[in-house]
């Protein structure tokens, strides 16, 4: 299969491909790829590209930070449904608004980028304002740069999203989606860069969020835990069932979970999340040495109002940018430097790569017994 690269988007050339739809970019018509602008609600103006590789198909939307937005493999949906019903442009979330939650407004993603200055809770500054709001910048700001490539039997869709503030950050997001023939999945490879002259330090956590067919009751999560810490009392309540979930339940309060997880000697790791009958399900791969921090987020309410969960590998825990400053959980970049971080996001639809999955993480953590904090820790929560 030939080589051959598209640009979609270039804003320093004043470039937007208008009419790149449904267009089969191989040879044996195995990849399809669109590119369409969404039109209605606050839709309106979102850039989005489709990709299909024949056996999984993906929404990746340049508009919003280069967020994944759904996954379908044959009829299962890969995602959640948020009752913000997007994907949102960023025009509509209002950062800034009093409470510092206003990233609330966009969130419907599959996966969601968290960062780059910050990615946790909501933070007030000096002035009294939101110095950082929830969850950072980086998912509502839009890509300058978007191409698309085919080389062998991978595809790749990059994007280039800056971060940047004049006499502060100035910071780069590459993210690249790439993915082969048949892939049951996504691979992600981020690159992060410093483009100031001066040393700079960055925050980075993938939301990466799951809802029915999924999660359900009786669905539960598997994961080589070292140690796990509730986040605050509420999910204090829950820890001792962190891994299984329950039916949706009306008024269910949000239960956040902070873990170090074991690695093998590569120092990749693995998470599954499986249906309640162990049929279906998807796991996430990723080298701790990049993302050491993981944080578990179950959102049970009734499924009008967002029946999902999250699986957060992090540099990180999601909590406030100067408590996780003072524990040194920041990336130091110097000028120019670049970091890189990867993951895998395969998606399972039978018991056998769900059973092989599970196996894969029993061997991770054999010999390990998990030591489980009934109660947050000084240094890891700020509760």
């Amino acid at each position: 299969m030939a080589s051959e690269t598209w640009v979609l988007t270039d804003a320093a050339q004043s470039l937007h491909e208008e009419d790149f739809e449904n267009r089969e970019v191989s040879e044996g018509q195995d990849f399809s790829l669109s590119r369409r602008t969404l039109r209605g609600g606050k839709r309106e103006g979102v850039d989005t590209i489709e990709v299909d590789n024949g056996t999984f198909r993906f929404v990746v939307v340049p508009t919003r930070g280069m967020g994944l937005w759904r996954g379908w493999l044959d009829k299962t949906e890969v995602g959640w449904h948020s009752p913000v019903k997007g994907p949102v442009h960023p025009n509509y979330v209002t950062l800034n608004e009093p409470s510092g939650l206003g990233w609330l407004e966009g969130f419907d993603e599959l996966l969601c980028r968290c960062g780059l200055v910050s990615n946790g809770a909501p933070e007030l500054g000096p002035g009294g304002g939101y110095q950082y709001p929830l969850h950072g910048r980086i998912a509502n700001l839009p890509a300058h740069h978007v191409a698309a490539s085919v080389e062998g039997d991978e595809l790749s869709i990059t994007g280039v999203v800056d971060e940047t503030r004049f006499l502060f950050q100035k910071l780069r997001l590459t993210a690249t989606y790439k993915t082969r023939l048949g892939q049951k999945g996504v691979t992600i490879v981020d690159e992060v860069t410093n483009l100031s002259g001066d040393p700079a330090e960055m925050q980075l956590l993938y939301h990466i969020n799951f809802g029915p067919p999924v999660i359900e009751s009786g669905a539960r999560v598997a994961a080589p835990v070292k140690t796990i810490v509730p986040r605050d009392p509420r999910a204090a309540e829950g820890v001792e069932t962190w891994e299984s979930y329950q039916a949706p339940q009306a008024g269910f309060a949000e239960q956040v979970y902070f873990f170090k997880l074991l690695a093998g000697d590569d120092g990749r790791t693995h998470v599954l999340l499986k249906d309640a009958h162990s049929s279906r399900g998807v796991s996430l791969r990723y080298d701790t040495r990049q993302l050491p921090c993981f944080t578990l987020w179950k959102n049970t309410p009734l499924e009008p109002d967002g029946y999902v969960t999250g699986l957060e590998p992090g540099t990180n825990y999601p909590n406030s940018r100067s408590f996780e400053g003072e524990q040194g959980r920041v990336v130091k970049l110097g000028p120019g430097e670049k970091v890189k971080f990867e993951l895998e996001l395969e998606v399972h639809d039978d018991a056998e790569t769900v059973s092989a999955a599970e196996q894969q993480i029993a061997a991770l953590a054999e010999g390990t017994v998990p030591e489980v904090f009934p109660k947050p820790q000084p240094g890891w929560t700020q509760t």
